[in-house]
């Protein structure tokens, strides 16, 4: 059989856009139901408390879905997986909007989870089609679609549940799906296999690449610490604007997450300092900068204004931190850079599992002033881990 030859792999900015946005709207399928848990509940005749099993599984099920899809993005036709992947999880939205059922809902969003993988698939994709002048820029713009997704889901499902009912969100998200399916069918050049193994072995060289590499290693030692303090710094907000002096309903308490689009914005720039050669020491300076938020964060307990300044700086220090980090992981190896991000995803949902578990205990220990000064110790860690780190880093090149 004749091998297909590869079309040349330039990253148009269009092309560019679509994956930001096609993996923002995927990603954004984990977090259509946070906001809406009440309604849920209300309609299908469960506890909020019972509701909330919805995020635990739809998390689950992705961390789940990273581990054995993502992968599969170094030994496939990419043009094909990606599509194949939204039209999958399409179908499980709509399971979702027709569940008569809490257990029937639980099952589909469980899911939605192992298959919302798109936006994982993408971004180690840009990653290839990009030049090497450029990747950083590339790959820092689908990422930041991807924060985009994420922190802009929540607010437009409060949003439209409000006005047609939180079934309407998961329809809308079905539909753009198959659309994003489309278009990336029609825009994604056909690209051969990057390597051959067979599944299993595919799945063991994920953890296999891990131990090989200590650059690997530190990264994600990094990276799961930024995760953790974002997850904790977010769930954190959310007990400080709930209570006096602010005591803000839900609805309100969503539209901070627009704050953190600056920041998003802001951090797609950290893309270019790879480019330029600046990726060692612009982490250290933007754990600086999260160091200095989390001081700022210590005075911010009783003023909305100095919340929403700390809330664009933590975001653009630790979405910066993210995209430097991951364009790290991908100089690593060419071949292997879904298995990379494989690995890289799931330290980071560990990170923020840890974060979150740690907001609520802080909480209960001292409020906003604890999780200010957590915030500020780990910082401190990650970067004494960066100055130990960096000199050994510094052999990673981009192939």
């Amino acid at each position: 059989m004749s091998r297909v030859k590869p079309q040349p792999q330039v990253m148009t900015p269009g092309l560019t856009f679509l994956f930001a946005v096609a993996g923002g709207a995927a990603v954004g399928n984990l977090y259509w139901a946070q906001p809406l848990l009440d309604f849920i509940a209300l309609e299908l005749h469960a506890s909020t408390a019972t509701a909330g099993l919805l995020v635990t599984a739809t998390q689950v099920g992705y961390a789940l879905g990273i581990l054995l899809f993502v992968p599969l993005g170094d030994v496939l036709n990419r043009r094909k997986l990606i599509p194949v992947m939204l039209l999958i999880s399409a179908v499980t939205l709509l399971l979702c909007a027709l569940a008569p059922t809490f257990a029937l809902l639980l099952a589909a969003i469980s899911l939605l989870g192992v298959t919302t993988v798109a936006g994982q698939l993408l971004t180690p994709l840009a990653g290839d089609l990009a030049d090497d002048t450029r990747r950083g820029h590339v790959v820092g713009t689908v990422t930041s679609g991807i924060l985009t997704g994420i922190l802009v889901s929540r607010t437009i499902s409060g949003l439209v549940a409000q006005f047609a009912g939180w079934r309407t969100i998961f329809v809308a998200a079905s539909a753009l799906a198959v659309l994003s399916a489309f278009l990336l069918y029609r825009a994604i050049p056909e690209l051969e296999p990057k390597t051959r193994l067979a599944y299993p072995k595919l799945i063991a060289s994920v953890f296999g690449v891990v131990r090989r590499e200590r650059v690997v290693r530190w990264t994600l030692v990094l990276s799961g610490t930024g995760f953790a303090t974002f997850t904790m710094f977010w769930t954190s907000l959310t007990f400080l604007l709930s209570s006096p002096p602010f005591d803000y309903p839900v609805s309100v308490i969503g539209l901070f997450g627009l704050a953190g689009l600056v920041g998003a914005v802001a951090a797609q720039r950290a893309g270019r300092l790879h480019d330029r050669g600046w990726s060692l020491p612009a982490t250290g300076l933007l754990w600086m900068l999260v160091l200095l938020s989390f001081g700022v964060a210590e005075f911010a307990g009783r003023s909305v204004v100095m919340v929403l300044v700390v809330v664009v700086l933590i975001d653009a220090g630790i979405q910066g931190l993210n995209i430097l980090n991951q364009m790290r992981m991908f100089a690593v190896s060419h071949e292997a850079r879904s298995r990379l991000n494989t690995a890289y995803v799931t330290g980071n949902f560990v990170g923020g599992a840890i974060g979150s578990a740690a907001a609520s205990a802080l909480w209960a220990v001292g409020e906003w002033h604890a999780v200010s000064l957590a915030g500020m110790a780990m910082s401190v860690v990650a970067l004494a881990i960066w100055a130990v780190g960096r000199r050994g880093a510094l052999v990673v090149t981009s192939s």
